[in-house]
């Protein structure tokens, strides 16, 4: 295939990928009902469901408007060759491959992060605040921002000279020493991440002794999940929003509560909530999700690997000869519908984990108060309850609040 072919087929994708994602949204916004629907009656108040609509169809523009400019400014990019103009401004200044590479991608970085600043401002201090869950002061987002560049600067440029290294080393064999690296990597982020990476951000301190530890513990005993790491995270330093998750592996997991979960939920609602995601741990629905990560990560490394030396990608994103770097932008951007279908088969299997973990805390300890909290999560964000099915298959890695609350239900009355 030509470089012309090429690039007219990188361009197509681009444009194949935003329309069918607009088509979605387009759905999910006709799904959506101005009147409370009956099966939301008890779980939404009239006034809060309102609101709800209202930040769908806020969010639902924004998307549309965010999305519409960044598909503009891919393709004419692409169109007037403005990564190989940028290639060859460099190649001027920086003899060595690999620096050359990372001075590129940095480049590209920092120019789109400086572009995307101004609607990241207008999400978070026009829409999110509009609707009362925004708590980000600007001096915390000038802040994450001057943190997230060190942080890319020190880990992804370090894991990117890495790749790069193995990839002029050892040509169309890198994939399977990338592939080490990568895995090895993850598996580090994975346990020391809320020990190394998150209290850059946000302040984590031990629960407080008290009755809510107590049961925590007591139900960990229960069910011989050993716990001595549970952290409270100052959640409400950027958001109104509540979450909780669990990280780490071995001695090293822990379990983390945002301070506004702890602050909107009873005391039998926060176990419910561990109990689901201890669920996830004993379902072992943790190391699957990784393995399946690996398996994928090898074959798109593969598949790179005999595309990565492909003089005429190089050529298509208007270089006059062979690129690296040039090659994997023109592979990510190739890759995009293998990597939206290996996105929605993620999203399968997440969803169905999400059940499981629902049946083993309604198991373990009891699906009433699981369910009261997931109600009161979703009324507290102003979840959109009726999306399109179609949306929910190809985006959402959980079930829909009311297909949780009616498998539970089927699962009691089995019981």
């Amino acid at each position: 295939m030509s470089s012309a072919q090429l690039l007219y087929l990188i361009i197509g994708i681009v444009l194949v990928d935003y329309f069918f994602d607009q088509l979605l949204d387009f759905f999910n916004m006709k799904s959506a009902k101005s009147k409370l629907p009956k099966e939301l009656e008890g779980i939404y108040p009239p006034e809060e469901y309102a609101k709800s609509q209202r930040y769908l169809k806020a969010r639902s523009k924004f998307s549309f408007l965010t999305t519409a400019f960044s598909t503009s400014l891919t393709v004419l990019v692409l169109a007037f060759g403005l990564f190989g103009d940028l290639h060859v401004w460099l190649s001027d200044h920086f003899q060595d491959p690999i620096v050359h590479s990372l001075i590129f991608f940095g480049v590209l970085f920092i120019v789109s992060d400086i572009i995307n600043i101004p609607f990241e401002l207008y999400s978070t201090f026009v829409i999110e605040e509009k609707f009362g869950f925004n708590k980000t002061s600007l001096k915390t987002f000038w802040l994450d921002k001057v943190k997230g560049y060190v942080l890319v600067a020190i880990l992804g440029g370090g894991l990117g000279y890495v790749l790069l290294w193995l990839i002029f080393e050892w040509h169309e064999q890198f994939w399977v020493y990338a592939l080490i690296v990568i895995t090895a990597f993850s598996l580090f982020m994975s346990v020391f991440y809320t020990s190394l990476i998150l209290p850059l951000f946000n302040k984590l301190t031990p629960l407080a002794d008290g009755e809510l530890k107590d049961k925590i513990n007591a139900y960990a005993d229960r069910v011989k999940f050993p716990l001595d790491n549970i952290f409270v995270i100052d959640g409400s330093k950027r958001s109104s929003k509540a979450n909780a998750f669990f990280s780490g592996m071995g001695k090293k997991k822990k379990i983390v509560l945002f301070d506004t979960l702890i602050e909107k939920q009873s005391d039998e609602e926060l176990v419910a909530i561990l109990a689901h995601e201890v669920g996830h741990f004993k379902k072992k629905h943790i190391v699957g999700s990784m393995i399946i990560s690996v398996i994928q990560m090898a074959i798109t490394l593969y598949v790179l690997s005999l595309l990565i030396f492909n003089e005429n990608l190089s050529m298509a994103l208007g270089a006059d000869g062979m690129s690296v770097h040039l090659n994997l932008v023109a592979f990510a951007l190739l890759y995009t519908p293998i990597s939206k279908l290996t996105g929605v088969l993620m999203n399968v299997i997440s969803r169905k984990n999400e059940f499981e973990a629902d049946v083993y805390a309604s198991t373990t300890y009891n699906p009433a108060p699981l369910q009261s909290a997931l109600k009161k999560l979703s009324v507290d964000s102003l979840t959109n309850l009726t999306p399109h099915p179609a949306y929910v298959f190809v985006n959402y890695s959980h079930p829909t609040l009311l297909e949780r609350l009616k498998h539970m239900d089927q699962f009691k009355k089995q019981e």
